[in-house]
């Protein structure tokens, strides 16, 4: 990894090339993307399964598309039953962490006769997208499915790739069963996007779509995002560890390496006061990659958007975090808390040396899908609230409104809206 002086312009150089990571800089793909798309909210079932033939090279129909209860209890028999345990137990984290986020519906009464109020409802469906093959990850089933449920949607339905046999993997339908998933389709790809945005004869519309995915599926969501809700476009994984001299140069390198090995465009980065850990890291990260099953393409995550950042002061330090506002910031400094402080902008905030990053990938209860490519600004991780939506009441009676009446007359003139002053006029002519 290449070890850099903390300036303003390497600061900015750093930021330039993670932003161009970001789906929104593969334009090249969109129209590819909205063909597919156009298709099969055009031709529904018809266009899914001729996709699901070209893309995944499975022959696919209305009668096997749906995941049966059979096939799930066969998935159970291939996953390792420890598996099985450790999943349940990290879906109860994770239940119990969401349950924390969940709020009321409320109204406040007034003396004049004035109510109002804010009625909070789930959605009705929502639908998960969770990638096949060597890109499946079970524990996102688990972060997509269970904030849904436990605010209340109706019904939660999830697409996921067929393999050339026409199974799923089995790990993803033990993790969607666990986490109680309604009904699971055989589709993958920009075209399951399109299926769960639109509807076909077969994949029911949805309200909202969650879960990560490649860059078409990515596209895909943003091509459909307005006709359905959806999380983010989420961009390539990041970490960054800012740490100072007391720090396990490590425990460090293998907090970076755990990012490093999602994908060639992930990034990894160690923002240090102590040009001696940052040595001692590089030391240890070359160490350690060699023991490790895809350390080519941490070589290629590492070469391209791995960095080893000295300031000469942690101020500096943290103001450099916050501008990169990174999905994952691991904080190990003497006293973390008190870094913590200063932090305004990161996805999620891992204290201390034993609250490594994996920690909130499967386990500790914390959702982790995150805001990506500096999106922490203004992005908070998926929650609860991203499956509740929001309505607003408005109840006043006559005395109360008669004592503003000429107010919102008076507002309504001066935006040239006559008839919304009439509206509320013409009560006391």
């Amino acid at each position: 990894m290449r070890i850099v002086k903390l300036t303003a312009d390497a600061k900015k150089d750093l930021l330039n090339s993670l932003l161009k990571r970001s789906p929104d800089n593969y334009g090249q793909y969109e129209a590819a993307v909205a063909e597919i798309v156009a298709a099969v909210r055009e031709r529904k079932d018809e266009a899914l399964f001729e996709y699901t033939q070209k893309f995944d090279r499975c022959k696919m129909d209305a009668s096997h598309l749906r995941v049966t209860k059979e096939e799930i209890l066969e998935a159970y028999g291939q996953v390792d039953g420890r598996l099985v345990e450790v999943m349940k137990r990290a879906a109860e984290n994770i239940r119990a962490f969401h349950a924390k986020q969940l709020r009321n519906s409320w109204m406040d009464l007034k003396e004049d006769g004035s109510m109002l109020g804010q009625k909070i409802t789930p959605l009705e469906v929502s639908g998960v997208y969770v990638p096949g093959g060597k890109a499946a990850y079970p524990s996102s089933v688990l972060m997509n499915v269970i904030p849904a449920k436990v605010a209340g949607v109706g019904k939660i339905i999830m697409t996921t790739p067929p393999g050339e046999d026409g199974k799923v993997y089995a790990g993803t339908l033990a993790a969607a069963d666990i986490a109680g998933v309604d009904e699971i389709y055989k589709a993958g790809g920009a075209q399951a996007i399109a299926a769960m945005a639109f509807g076909t004869e077969s994949i029911p519309k949805v309200d909202k779509i969650t879960g990560p995915g490649n860059i078409f599926v990515a596209l895909a969501k943003k091509a459909c995002f307005g006709h359905v809700s959806i999380d983010s476009i989420a961009g390539p994984s990041e970490i960054l560890v800012l740490a100072d001299e007391t720090a396990n140069a490590r425990y460090v390198a293998a907090d970076l390496l755990s990012q490093a090995e999602h994908d060639e465009m992930a990034s990894a980065i160690l923002i240090t006061t102590s040009k001696e850990l940052a040595q001692e890291v590089n030391l240890q990260v070359v160490a350690l990659m060699e023991n490790l099953s895809r350390k080519d393409i941490i070589a290629k995550s590492l070469e391209n958007y791995g960095y080893l950042l000295v300031a000469d002061t942690m101020e500096e330090a943290v103001e450099a975090a916050n501008e990169i506002a990174s999905e994952h910031l691991e904080i190990l400094t003497a006293n973390p808390y008190e870094t913590l402080a200063k932090i305004k902008h990161a996805g999620a905030v891992f204290l201390g040396e034993y609250s490594s990053e994996p920690l909130g990938d499967y386990f500790a209860g914390p959702n982790h899908i995150l805001p990506t490519n500096g999106t922490a600004k203004f992005f908070s991780p998926l929650n609860v609230d991203d499956f509740m939506k929001k309505t607003s009441i408005i109840s006043y009676s006559k005395e109360a409104l008669e004592a503003v009446h000429e107010d919102i007359e008076l507002f309504a003139h001066s935006e040239g809206l006559t008839a919304h002053a009439n509206s509320v006029s013409v009560r006391f002519e």
